[in-house]
C-alpha cells in the first residue's frame, strides 16, 4: 500500500514539482551553469535520443546557460546543477532503452531526479555503484520501468531519500503504473542501499509490496529504527532481523509461519507492530506476550481461535490494539479495559464472540476514540441501557452493526445524546425500532458517515433545518428502515457535500425534493423502494454532475427517463426499473455517454430501440424486460459489447442481428418476445456465458450440439419453444448447470443418463450470477494511529456502493413460477424436462444428483419403475413425476427425504402400497397419487390383507392358464380348417355354374 505521502507524490505531477522545489531550495536565477555539466548535459541528451529522437531540443551548444535549460535546476550560490526533471521526455516510438548510471557523475550536488514515463527498462549494472557518489546529497530518484509482460504496461518508482528537519535520512520505494493503479516494484539489489551507500542516519525503511524472499541485512544502517515489510508474499526468512533494535515493524500479509517470527520476540525495543494477514494461530502468543513494551499492535486478518490471551492485559503501554477479522471466541473480558486504560484505539470487528457485553466496562477508557465491535454475525449481545453506559470519553469511531445491540428490547444507545465529537457511526444490522434518531445529525456538526441501514426505525427523516447543517458529511445510509413521510425540503442543502445517500427499502412517498441538487459533490444516489410520485427534479439532472450512480427503482415516477436537459455526464449506473415512465427511450441518455449499466424494465416504454444505441462504448448492462418495445434491434447494437443483455416480456422480432457481439457476454434473457427460426447461430460464440433465457417464444429445430462447449454455463431456459428431435448429450459436459429448464417442447427419446455429469449444486460458483461490483478498493490499514481513525470513514465511504441483483432467473418451484437474484440464485438448482414427448425409462443416474432442489419430469410418456435412486436426492424439495406411464411400487426409501415439500406420481400405472405416512410424507394428500388405480393405503383407500389395492385384479391360477390356453388352441385350429374347406367349396361350384 502506497502510503498518502507516496501516493501523492506518484500521481499528481504538480505536487511533485512544489515537493522537488522545496527540498532543493533552488532557483533558475544563475550567470551560467558549470561548464562540465553543461557537456554532461549534452551527453545525456545525446543517450535520450539514440538512436534518432529528438529530445531536448532546447539543450543546445549555443544556449550557453545550461540552468535556463527546461528541466534543469540550478543553486543560485554554487550554480551546480541541484534537480534534473526529465521525466516523460524520450520519444515513446523509439521503444524501450536502458540508461547508463555514469551519465549523473558530473552532477555532483544533484539532489532530485526525475526519470519517469521514460519507457526504461532499468539502469544499468553501474547504476548501484555511481550512485554511491552522490546519493549523499540526493533525496528523490524517480524512474519509469518498461515491464515486459503481458500488458507491458510501466511503472512509475521514486526512491525518496528525505533529509529531515533532524538531520536523518527516511527512504520510501514506490511506484504507480500509468493507469494510475498504485503498486511497489523494488528492482535495484538491496546490497546498492546498505553495503555501497551504508546510509548510517537511515531511519524508516520501507520495502513494502516487493518480492522479497529474506530480509536483507541491514546491520550496516545503525540508526534504523522502522523497518516496513508488508505485502511480500514470497517472504519466508526473518531471522536477519536478530538483533536489530527496532521500534515499529510491520510484517503484515506475507503468509508467515508462526516459527518465523522469534526475532520479533526478542525485540524489547519494540512499540508498534503489525502480523496481520499472516494465518498465525494461537501458538505465537507466548513469544508475543514478551513485548510488554508495545503501544501499537496490529493481528487482524490471523487464524486465533481461542479467547483473547490474559497476557494482552499486560501490554499496559498499549493505546492501539487491533484483532479484527479472527475467530476469537468465548466471552470479551472486562479487565482487557480495565488494565489497558491508555487505550485509544480497540479494534474487535469480525470475530465470533459469544454471550453478553456491556459498554459500561469501558466507562473509566476516557482516551478512547475507537471502538469497534461489529459483525459478530449476531452471536454477541451488546448492552448500553443496563447498566447504563456513561462514558467518559467522546467517542470518533463507534461501530456496533450486526451485534445483536440492546436485544429484545431494541433499544437504541441513550449515550450517543451526550456524544458530539462523532466522524462515523455504524449500528446497522441491529433491528432498533423507535423513532428515527435526527437528532445525531444535530448534535454531531462533524460527522461524516452514518449508517442505520437494515433496522426497524420508523417516523420521518426530519431535523431543524435552521439548525441543522453539516459540511462535513459524506454518507448518509438509512436503508431498510420504516422510515415514512416526506423527504425535507432543505436535505440538499443542509448536507451540501454529501457524496453518498441511501434510503433506499422504506416508506418515503412524495416528490424527490429539487435541493438535492444543491449536493454538488453526490455521487450516489439510491432511494428505490419507496414511493416516490411525480418527474426527476430538473436540478438534480443538471447540477449533480459528479453522480455516478442513479437507483431509483420500485417508486412511482413518471416522465421520461432521461429529459434532453440532463447533465449527469459522469453516470455510470441508471436503475428506474419498475416506475411508470413512458414513451420512447430518450435521447437524454446520450449526455451520459459513461454509462455502464442501463435499466429501465418494467416501465411503459414504447417504440423501437434507437439506433444511437450502440454509441455507448461502455454500456456493459442493459436491461429493457417488461415495457412495449417492439420490431427488430438496430444493426448499431452490434457495437456493443455487454455482459448482460435482458429484453425479455417485449415485442422484438423475428430475429436477433447476427452480428450481435457476444464475447463477453455472461447472461442473455430474450424470453417472451417473437422469436422465430432455428437456435440462435450467432450465440456458439458466447463462450463465457452463465445464463441464456431463450423461453417462450417461436424457436424451432434441434438443440445444437455446440451449446455442450460453454463451460461457464449455469442456467439454460429454453421452455416454451418447438424445439424438436433429442436431448443432445453433449449438454451434459456443462459440468457447472444449475438451472436447466428445457419443458414445453417437443423433445423425444430417452433422458439421457449422462445428466448427472452436471454440477447441480454440487460444486457451487459464487458470484457467477453477480454482475455489478462498484467499490473503490479499499486501502489497507495505514499503521498509524491518527491514520486508522481516517481509514474507517474513508472505508465506510468508498465501499459505499452496493452488488446489485441484476440477473433474474425464473423457474417452476413447487408449482409455482418463482424469481429467483442475488444469494438465493447462487444456491438454486432445478431440472424440468415436462411436457415433452420423451420415451424409455428415468436413468438410475438421476438418484446421483444429491443436491438437486426441483425435479419434473411430468408430461411424457416414461415407462418403468421409479429408480431407488431417488433415496440419494437428500435435498429435494419438490418432485413431479406425474403424467406418465410409470409402473411397479413408490420405492419405501423416499420418506427419507427430509426437505420434500412438494412430491406428486399421479396418473401413471403404479401399484402395491403408498409410502408409509412419516416425515415429510405425512403431509401429501391423495392429489399426490390420483389417477393410479392399483395404488392403495393413506391418504388412499385400504390395502386388502395382501397389500393390494381392491380393484387389482386376481393373479390367475398357473393351471387355469394352461386349461385357457390349450382350448384357445384347439378352437382357433378348428376354426381354420372350416375356413379353409368353405373357401375350397366356393371356388369348386364357381367353377361349376360357369
Amino acid at each position: 500500500m502506497v502510503s498518502h505521502k507516496s501516493f501523492a507524490l506518484v500521481t499528481q505531477p504538480s505536487a511533485l514539482l512544489l515537493i522537488l522545489l522545496e527540498f532543493c531550495g533552488s532557483g533558475r536565477l544563475s550567470s551560467a551553469c558549470i561548464e562540465p555539466e553543461r557537456i554532461g548535459l549534452i551527453k545525456l541528451k545525446a543517450a535520450f535520443n539514440l538512436p534518432n529522437g529528438s529530445t531536448f531540443p532546447w539543450w543546445r551548444d549555443d544556449q550557453g546557460d545550461c540552468c535556463r535549460w527546461e528541466g534543469v535546476w540550478c543553486n543560485n550560490i554554487s550554480m551546480r546543477v541541484t534537480m534534473l526533471l526529465l521525466n516523460d521526455t524520450r520519444d515513446s516510438r523509439l521503444g524501450p532503452w536502458s540508461l547508463n548510471a555514469s551519465l549523473f557523475l558530473p552532477f555532483e550536488e544533484l539532489e532530485a531526479l526525475d526519470l519517469g514515463f521514460n519507457q526504461l527498462t532499468g539502469l544499468s549494472l553501474s547504476l548501484s555503484l555511481s550512485l554511491s557518489l552522490f546519493l549523499c546529497t540526493l533525496e528523490l530518484v524517480c524512474v519509469s520501468v518498461f515491464v515486459f509482460g503481458q500488458d507491458h504496461s510501466s511503472k512509475f518508482v521514486c526512491y525518496v531519500f528525505k533529509y529531515t528537519s533532524t538531520r536523518k535520512y527516511s527512504i520510501s520505494i514506490a511506484t504507480a503504473d500509468c493507469r494510475g493503479v498504485s503498486s511497489f516494484l523494488y528492482f535495484l539489489p538491496l546490497a546498492a542501499f546498505t553495503e555501497t551507500l551504508r546510509l548510517k542516519r537511515l531511519q524508516v525503511l520501507d520495502l513494502r509490496t516487493n518480492e522479497l524472499t529474506e530480509v536483507p541485512s541491514l546491520h550496516e544502517l545503525p540508526s534504523l529504527n522502522a523497518l516496513y515489510l508488508q505485502f511480500n508474499y514470497r517472504l519466508k526468512n526473518l531471522s536477519r532481523l536478530e538483533g536489530l533494535k527496532l521500534e515499529a515493524v510491520d510484517v503484515s500479509f506475507n503468509h508467515l509461519a508462526g516459527d518465523s517470527l522469534s526475532a520479533i520476540w526478542s525485540m524489547t525495543s519494540l512499540k508498534a507492530l503489525s502480523i496481520a494477514g499472516n494465518q498465525l494461530g494461537d501458538s505465537i502468543f507466548q513469544g508475543l506476550c514478551q513485548l510488554k513494551g508495545l503501544e501499537e499492535l496490529d493481528a487482524s486478518y490471523n487464524e486465533f481461535v481461542s479467547s483473547i490471551p490474559p497476557c494482552i492485559q499486560n501490554m499496559t503501554s498499549l493505546y492501539a490494539l487491533d484483532l479484527h477479522r479472527n475467530h476469537f471466541g468465548g466471552n470479551i473480558p472486562s479487565s482487557l479495559f480495565t488494565n489497558l486504560k491508555s487505550l485509544q484505539y480497540l479494534s474487535l470487528s469480525g470475530n465470533a464472540f459469544e454471550g453478553s457485553f456491556s459498554l459500561a466496562a469501558l466507562t473509566n477508557n476516557s482516551r478512547l476514540e475507537v471502538f469497534d465491535l461489529a459483525n459478530n454475525y449476531h452471536r454477541l449481545n451488546i448492552t448500553t441501557e443496563d447498566p447504563l453506559y456513561a462514558p467518559s470519553a467522546q467517542l470518533k469511531i463507534l461501530r456496533l452493526s450486526d451485534c445483536a445491540l440492546n436485544e429484545p428490547r431494541g433499544v437504541f444507545p441513550t449515550f450517543l445524546r451526550d456524544q458530539h465529537e462523532l466522524r462515523l457511526l455504524d449500528l446497522s444490522h441491529n433491528n432498533m425500532s423507535g423513532a428515527f434518531p435526527s437528532w445525531l445529525l444535530e448534535n454531531n456538526t462533524k460527522l461524516e458517515a452514518l449508517k442505520l441501514s437494515n433496522n426497524a426505525f420508523s417516523g420521518s427523516f426530519s431535523f431543524n433545518s435552521s439548525t441543522t447543517s453539516n459540511v462535513d458529511i459524506q454518507l448518509i445510509d438509512v436503508s431498510s428502515n420504516f422510515i415514512d413521510g416526506e423527504l425535507p425540503v432543505s436535505i440538499g442543502s443542509s448536507f451540501p457535500n454529501s457524496a453518498f445517500i441511501n434510503m433506499s427499502r422504506n416508506l418515503i412517498h412524495g416528490g424527490i425534493p429539487s435541493s438535492l441538487g444543491d449536493m454538488r459533490l453526490l455521487s450516489l444516489l439510491d432511494l428505490s423502494n419507496n414511493d416516490f410520485i411525480g418527474e426527476l427534479p430538473e436540478s438534480l439532472l443538471c447540477k449533480c454532475q459528479r453522480l455516478e450512480v442513479l437507483k431509483l427503482s420500485k417508486n412511482n415516477l413518471r416522465g421520461e427517463v432521461l429529459p434532453r436537459m440532463a447533465n449527469l455526464t459522469k453516470l455510470r449506473t441508471l436503475s428506474l426499473e419498475n416506475n411508470q415512465f413512458s414513451g420512447v427511450i430518450s435521447p437524454g441518455l446520450l449526455n451520459s455517454p459513461g454509462l455502464h449499466i442501463l435499466d429501465v424494465s418494467s416501465n411503459f416504454l414504447s417504440g423501437t430501440v434507437p439506433s444511437w444505441i450502440g454509441d455507448f462504448e461502455s454500456l456493459e448492462n442493459l436491461m429493457l424486460t417488461d415495457n412495449s418495445l417492439e420490431g427488430p434491434l438496430p444493426l448499431s447494437f452490434c457495437k456493443l459489447n455487454l455482459k448482460l443483455f435482458c429484453i425479455a416480456a417485449n415485442g422484438f422480432g423475428p430475429t436477433i442481428p447476427t452480428c450481435a457481439n457476444v464475447s463477453r457476454l455472461l447472461h442473455l434473457s430474450l424470453g417472451s418476445n417473437h422469436l422465430t427460426g432455428p437456435f440462435p447461430q450467432f450465440l456458439s460464440d458466447a463462450s463465457s456465458i452463465v445464463t441464456l433465457d431463450l423461453r417462450n417464444n417461436g424457436y424451432s429445430g434441434k438443440i445444437p450440439t455446440w451449446i455442450g462447449s460453454f463451460p461457464n454455463l449455469q442456467a439454460l431456459l429454453l421452455k416454451g419453444n418447438n424445439f424438436e428431435g433429442l436431448i443432445p448429450r453433449e449438454l451434459c459436459q456443462l459440468k457447472n448447470m444449475s438451472i436447466m429448464d428445457l419443458s414445453n417442447n417437443s423433445l423425444s427419446g430417452p433422458i439421457p443418463s449422462c445428466l448427472n455429469n452436471m454440477d447441480f449444486g454440487n460444486l457451487r460458483v459464487l458470484g457467477a450470477f453477480r454482475t455489478l461490483s462498484i467499490s473503490t478498493a479499499s486501502a489497507y490499514m495505514i499503521y498509524k494511529f491518527n491514520s486508522k481513525v481516517s481509514f474507517f470513514v474513508e472505508n465506510a465511504v468508498e465501499t459505499a456502493y452496493t452488488d446489485d441483483q441484476l440477473v433474474e432467473v425464473k423457474f417452476i418451484s413447487k408449482s409455482r413460477l418463482e424469481s429467483y437474484r442475488g444469494n438465493i440464485l447462487e444456491y438454486m438448482s432445478g431440472l424440468d424436462l415436462s411436457c415433452n414427448n420423451l420415451t424409455g425409462s428415468i436413468p438410475q443416474e438421476i438418484g446421483y444428483m444429491i443436491n438437486l432442489l426441483i425435479l419434473n419430469l411430468s408430461n411424457n410418456h416414461l415407462m418403468g419403475p421409479i429408480p431407488s435412486t431417488f433415496s440419494g436426492l437428500k435435498q429435494i424439495e419438490s418432485l413431479d413425476l406425474s403424467y406418465n406411464r410409470l409402473t411397479g411400487k413408490i420405492p419405501p426409501q423416499l420418506t427419507e427425504l427430509s426437505f420434500l415439500s412438494i412430491f406428486t406420481v399421479a396418473h401413471n400405472n403404479l401399484s402395491g402400497q403408498t409410502p408409509e405416512r412419516k416425515n415429510q410424507f405425512a403431509t401429501f394428500d391423495e392429489r399426490s397419487y390420483e389417477g393410479n388405480i392399483f395404488l392403495c393405503g393413506p391418504p388412499l383407500e385400504s390395502c386388502n390383507t395382501s397389500g393390494q389395492s381392491p380393484l387389482t385384479p386376481p393373479i390367475p391360477d398357473q393351471k387355469e392358464d394352461y386349461a385357457f390356453r390349450d382350448a384357445f388352441t384347439w378352437s382357433f385350429a378348428g376354426s381354420y380348417v372350416i375356413a379353409f374347406l368353405g373357401t375350397v367349396a366356393f371356388l369348386f361350384m364357381l367353377n361349376f355354374f360357369r
